[in-house]
């Protein structure tokens, strides 16, 4: 009798202990009454009724990825390439999320296919390439409306990776490296052009200082030139200011004159033609050597 009575106690411990449930942080648990939606348990301590309640869905509300497989899309220029893509969601709504559709994750997964399809399919290959930013706001547009009544929440969706056709990868690589020879030969040429015009202004800026240095030169030989005729001319004024205020006789300016034609002859002259004073002066210099003599 014991016996029993004990195995009852387990069996009533373990029975209130199973009616006890902890939902975890960031978690939302559905209950059932009788097979019929009961409630939406948060997180915290709750209690539950054995045979009659039965939590039917845990449901996690934190932000979860979805990495789908890459999807066959024609564009609009029939080129057939592989893109997959990355949706990034969270649940609002546990109710929904466990009553609106089968399998949710797949449906995101074949609704963003689709979608993927759709949008790219109204698009050409060089738009589709250049355009990776409108192409994800359009999927996490359509993708948002489509799952508020599965109570989901689309945050964004990313197209991790477009792949065309190897044929079209080796044209875009032959007009890449066309485009980056293009851009080479334009760099050297404007590199050899500016260089031919450094060398240019170079030689200019050298045949100009060359000029302004001769130009000075000439300018300091003219100016040297004329302060020492300036000079001179000063030395004889002065001489001559001299001799003006000394007040010199007849006699010695026929003399000075005499030197003057003297100096004129040198030896290069073979005809002299001699002023009447210094012939006069001439007939005096030989009447007074006569008369030197007689004595």
């Amino acid at each position: 009798m014991q016996y029993v009575i004990l195995v009852l106690v387990i069996l009533a411990l373990i029975l209130l202990f199973s009616c006890i449930c902890i939902v975890p942080q960031a978690n939302a648990w559905v209950l059932e009454f009788l097979g019929q939606y009961k409630e939406t348990w948060e997180a915290g301590l709750h209690l539950k009724i054995p045979f009659f309640y039965r939590v039917v869905k845990r449901v996690s509300l934190k932000e979860q990825v979805a990495d789908f497989e890459p999807q066959p899309v024609i564009t609009k220029d029939n080129v057939t390439m592989m893109v997959d893509s990355v949706v990034f969601f969270e649940v609002f709504d546990a109710k929904l999320f466990a009553y609106g559709v089968e399998r949710p994750i797949a449906a995101i997964e074949n609704l963003s296919a689709t979608t993927l399809r759709n949008i790219i399919g109204s698009m050409t290959l060089d738009e589709t390439l250049t355009s990776r930013d409108s192409i994800n706001t359009q999927i996490t547009t359509i993708l948002d409306e489509a799952t508020d009544k599965w109570g989901i929440k689309v945050n964004r969706v990313e197209v991790k990776n477009i792949q065309p056709p190897r044929s079209i990868q080796d044209a875009m690589e032959k007009q890449m490296r066309a485009e980056r020879e293009k851009r080479e030969a334009i760099l050297t040429a404007e590199g050899k052009k500016q260089s031919a015009i450094t060398l240019a202004e170079g030689e200019k800026e050298a045949a100009i200082l060359r000029a302004d240095a001769v130009k000075e030169q000439r300018i300091r030989e003219a100016q040297g030139e004329a302060e020492a005729l300036l000079a001179v001319q000063k030395a004889r004024a002065e001489g001559i200011r001299y001799i003006n205020e000394a007040n010199p006789s007849a006699a010695y300016l026929t003399l000075k004159s005499y030197e003057t034609a003297e100096k004129m002859a040198d030896g290069q002259a073979t005809k002299i033609v001699v002023p009447s004073e210094i012939a006069n002066l001439a007939g005096t210099v030989s009447a007074v050597k006569e008369m030197i003599s007689e004595k």
